[in-house]
């Protein structure tokens, strides 16, 4: 018994983990590092928020690709984020409060549909690279992300302020962001995080938003 992980071989003969958790197809794109408020008030996710506080585990926010948030199961897009719940209330019978923070990217293997009509999958987890240094090219990146922090503040953006990290500093320009999900759901998929810098840094600087 190995929890909520499995480790199983890759068609190439790598390890790769594996995890079955309930999904929660929201019209939003969790990043790893990202801190997301929700209102939960539906009774399937009610039970999977409390099932997750109880035994401390984890559950998966995906961008809907086909239906709502509300009412009959939506269709996920394949690649989501791991979420854990840190702080919650419930100050309204019914309504629950939570802060989801996000950690690790993974992809769905398959999906079913559990009780009270709760989508579940398994999922195998994306590879980390491990911290890779922001390069010296995309440092003019650094001075807008830090006005952003300022101005939202350490709940929104919580420390630590990694803005050596490529990884870091994308998925924080990337959340917050005025685009459309479809856009950061796919610079969410990206494996690159330096390819997620360039085409970041291009964007803003059509926009005129680098100095």
């Amino acid at each position: 018994m190995m929890g909520w992980f499995d480790f199983v071989r890759s068609p190439t003969g790598n390890a790769v983990e594996t995890m079955r958790i309930p999904l929660f197809p929201l019209n939003t794109v969790l990043f790893p590092g990202s801190v997301l408020p929700l209102k939960i008030f539906e009774q399937r996710y009610l039970d999977m928020a409390a099932a997750c506080m109880k035994d401390g585990s984890p559950f998966g926010v995906c961008l809907i690709e086909k239906g709502s948030e509300v009412g009959a199961t939506a269709e996920p897009h394949a690649v989501g984020t791991l979420a854990t719940i840190g702080d919650w209330e419930m100050e309204q019978l019914g309504i629950l409060m939570i802060t989801a923070h996000g950690s690790r990217r993974f992809r769905i293997i398959e999906t079913s549909v559990g009780a009270n009509n709760q989508l579940e999958a398994s999922v195998e987890l994306l590879a980390e690279s491990g911290p890779t240094p922001l390069p010296p090219e995309r440092q003019r990146l650094v001075p807008l992300l830090r006005r952003v922090v300022d101005d939202l503040g350490n709940e929104r953006l919580p420390e630590p302020h990694r803005y050596d990290e490529a990884e870091w500093v994308g998925f924080r320009i990337t959340e917050v962001l005025p685009i459309q999900n479809l856009a950061k759901q796919k610079l969410l998929e990206l494996d690159d995080p330096l390819a997620r810098l360039e085409i970041l840094e291009k964007y803003l600087d059509q926009r005129k938003l680098l100095g």
